[in-house]
């Protein structure tokens, strides 16, 4: 059970950080402010960082992890070039990748409560991509 459930989150988190790079690199060439530029930055490098964390754990346990699902990733992308056409700005940008980390941080939740017989330290993966998504909503209000 320890394993299976450290396994399953240890997916969970692999296909979120992948997301979260995904949508920050959709949206980081079009961003003008460069304090924002930054923060957005600052964030690709936090995940980056854990998506090497997550991909070495998986290896441990010889698994390949899990990509986010064709349809999340098509829904984002069709969202993201919607907003942007309507209307081109840092404040778009602010409100997607406050959406983005707000549904999350939503799903880590969830999945932490799903499989609590994981490994502490696949846990505190878990918890670390939920800090790293809260901080960037917490940093995008400025630009709401």
């Amino acid at each position: 059970m320890v394993e299976d459930d450290t396994i399953k989150l240890l997916r969970e988190c692999d296909a979120g950080v992948k997301m979260g790079l995904s949508s920050i690199n959709e949206v980081v060439g079009d961003v003008e402010s460069e304090m924002l530029s930054n923060i957005l930055k600052k964030s690709r490098e936090k995940h980056e960082k854990l998506d090497s964390d997550v991909t070495e754990i998986l290896h441990e346990y010889h698994d390949e992890g899990r990509e986010p699902t064709p349809m999340a990733k098509g829904m984002s992308w069709m969202k993201t070039n919607m907003k942007m056409a309507m209307e081109h700005s840092d404040a778009t940008i602010a409100d997607l990748m406050t959406d983005g980390c707000n549904m999350g941080i939503k799903s880590l939740r969830r999945y932490l409560n799903q499989y609590p017989a994981a490994e502490r330290r696949v846990k505190g993966i878990a918890e670390e991509l939920i800090s790293v998504e809260q901080d960037m909503v917490d940093e995008m209000k400025a630009y709401l």
